[in-house]
């Protein structure tokens, strides 16, 4: 076992405090990747405080992670001491059926094992990149193309992909008008990405406080979903919308905004249950859907999409002393647009 400096919470809702953990022995498919940087998702924090149900503890979160391979197992073939790589949100998944085999893990039958939270190959609990290192399996381990800053690559593992795989299965591109609901850690990256597919990007936000950022990041429009006259003007004009807050909002208003045969995605994870009203749903032959994560493949598409196309997450880099107050400040929505934690400031 290797022994590694990380952060940790022990309960739900208490903070982070320094301690270390242990790394499984490296196996011949594994790859021992130093954590250079480690993203902080929304995700972490629910899991952390214990809403999404029963969690273990102690926990170490973390399925944003930029590094350099240090160690390679015995038959390992992809990547070699030095490389930049990333761990998302998955470690495992059963490999077996039709979805692991399609390259859509992400929907393994089985389950796949989250990268922190779940039980491992090894039957200990898996723990994030809030830490100095972690082992993989080479098979889920993505390589972070040179075009990108490790820093800013770090939330591409999750938000990144989040976004990336709606848009490339619901075929953003040249001649489509998508809006991206929400301007926040996955909105910021959905605007950013839709754009270098050449789509006519509109954000949909509660209100116009970050107009300038939007534009910035390449919406060609940015309209207050607050205002009742957005839902007049821009009806039946969206070929895709896609949702990104987790906050409960009039679902038929949003399905107005779509043309014939138009996509709402839901990407983010409202508390309580969707109400859907009838009409609007079958009025426009339109299609409610969700999207989570991608598959490895993929994830690996859309980072070299992003190294082409020079796209990545808008950060502000912590220390892994801000942990709890980062958490405060992503909750208040105080961040534009992700937090990334520093490992060189764990020991």
């Amino acid at each position: 076992m290797l022994t590694v400096n990380a952060r940790s919470t022990v309960s739900a809702g208490a903070p982070f405090t320094a301690t270390t953990i242990e790394r499984r022995d490296l196996g011949p498919h594994d790859v021992l990747i130093d954590i250079a940087f480690a993203g902080i998702c929304h995700s972490d924090i629910h899991t952390a405080r214990g809403e999404w149900g029963e969690t273990l503890f102690p926990l170490t979160p973390g399925h944003e992670i930029a590094g350099t391979v240090s160690a390679v197992g015995s038959e390992v073939t992809k990547f070699a001491v030095g490389d930049r790589a990333g761990v998302g949100c998955m470690v495992d998944s059963c490999r077996e059926c039709e979805h692991c085999l399609a390259g859509e893990e992400q929907y393994c039958l089985k389950g796949f094992t989250d990268t922190y939270g779940a039980i491992g190959e090894d039957g200990r609990p898996t723990e994030g990149g809030y830490a100095e290192k972690i082992v993989v399996d080479e098979e889920y381990t993505l390589r972070i193309p040179e075009g990108i800053a490790l820093d800013a690559a770090a939330p591409l593992l999750c938000a990144g992909i989040t976004l990336y795989s709606p848009l490339r299965h619901w075929n953003a591109g040249p001649g489509k008008r998508v809006g991206i609901v929400g301007l926040g850690g996955l909105g910021h990256v959905g605007v950013k990405l839709a754009a270098a597919m050449g789509a006519e990007v509109v954000v949909l936000s509660q209100s116009l406080k970050k107009q300038e950022d939007g534009l910035r990041l390449g919406a060609g429009a940015y309209f207050a979903t607050s205002d009742p006259d957005t839902f007049t003007s821009q009806a039946n004009t969206f070929d895709l919308i896609i949702s990104t807050i987790s906050a409960n909002v009039d679902m038929g208003a949003y399905l107005g905004l779509l043309k014939l045969d138009g996509a709402l995605v839901n990407v983010g994870l409202p508390e309580a249950p969707l109400q859907v009203p009838a009409f609007p749903l079958l009025g426009g032959r339109r299609s409610l859907a969700g999207s989570m994560i991608g598959g490895i493949r993929e994830t690996q598409e859309m980072l070299d999409f992003c190294a082409e196309h020079g796209v990545g997450s808008e950060i502000e880099v912590i220390s892994a002393d801000q942990i709890d107050e980062a958490y405060e400040r992503v909750v208040a929505s105080d961040v534009r647009y992700r937090f990334v934690i520093d490992i060189a400031t764990m020991a």
